[in-house]
């Protein structure tokens, strides 16, 4: 099973792009992983204009069949084993392809998350979208984890 992750904007803080190549680099076992970037729009244009033109980029991104899952606030909120069953049961039916999606700063157009097939929240606090990014990699390395029996979890 192949994952793709959509973002919105690039990672500026070192720190953080640090801790983002390293669950990368650690989820290389697990699965092909891709992260693809949608310029994030700043200027003069209003809020919804912005987010409808980042819904569109992240739509044209989209893969053709793939299983949609987008991070929302909104969301379900799933522990860390819940998250491990899902994606078990995603590889174990041969789900091919599930690309996830995070937001930028506006969060997600209504667009996109209506083509969601799944919508999971990291948390009820907040978070920078660029933390929601090591965050969830960081669980979706613990879903492998879990699933293989290693002691990370533990």
């Amino acid at each position: 099973m192949r994952i793709e992750l959509l973002v919105v904007g690039k990672t500026r803080q070192d720190y953080l792009a640090a801790g983002i190549d390293d669950y990368r680099q650690r989820l290389r076992p697990y699965c092909p992983l891709s992260v693809k970037v949608v310029k994030e729009k700043r200027g003069r244009l209003p809020d919804n204009a912005r987010l409808r033109e980042e819904g569109e980029k992240l739509i044209s991104l989209m893969p053709k069949g793939a299983l949609l899952v987008v991070l929302d606030p909104g969301g379900r909120q799933l522990s860390s084993e819940e998250l491990a069953l899902d994606i078990g049961r995603w590889r174990d039916t041969g789900k091919q392809l599930v690309a996830f999606v995070i937001g930028g700063p506006l969060g997600l157009s209504a667009e996109v998350r209506r083509r969601a097939d799944l919508t999971i929240s990291l948390s009820r606090m907040t978070f920078t979208h660029e933390m929601a990014r090591l965050l969830f990699l960081e669980q979706l390395y613990r879903a492998f984890t879990i699933l293989a029996g290693s002691k990370y979890h533990k």
